[in-house]
């Protein structure tokens, strides 16, 4: 019996030891890992949008930022089409949308389809 209690108090300190050095280990490796999460550049979670209200008679260049098609080149009806659909989806009143927003993204979609006289929104 008095053996084994000496082989205790004597692997006591080992482990102590190994708890320390281990707890070193840990912490000198977050550290570095921190640093490294610190350092890395900063990326944008999220595509930068356009600031700014709305125009007060759309243009093609706005009704282009809305429905997110290039304003620089002939875009095709299909195209326009399936831009507004998948627009409209997201903001649709039925769904949570805005009545206005829904409105102007139906301008939009008149506006490069070449169906509005530029009267300007209903609202």
């Amino acid at each position: 019996m008095g053996r084994l209690s000496e082989q205790c108090i004597q692997a006591t300190p080992f482990l102590a030891g190994l708890a320390v050095a281990t707890a070193a280990l840990a912490g000198k490796y977050s550290i570095q890992a921190w640093q490294a999460f610190k350092a890395r550049p900063v990326v944008p979670r999220m595509r930068k949008f356009y600031e700014g209200g709305f125009q007060p008679t759309m243009t093609r260049r706005e009704a282009s930022l809305i429905l997110g098609v290039s304003s620089r080149e002939a875009v095709t009806p299909e195209k326009v089409k399936e831009a507004h659909r998948r627009v409209m989806v997201a903001n649709h009143p039925d769904a949570g949308g805005s009545d206005y927003l829904a409105s102007k993204i139906n301008e939009a979609k008149d506006v490069l389809l070449g169906k509005t006289k530029s009267s300007g929104s209903a609202f």
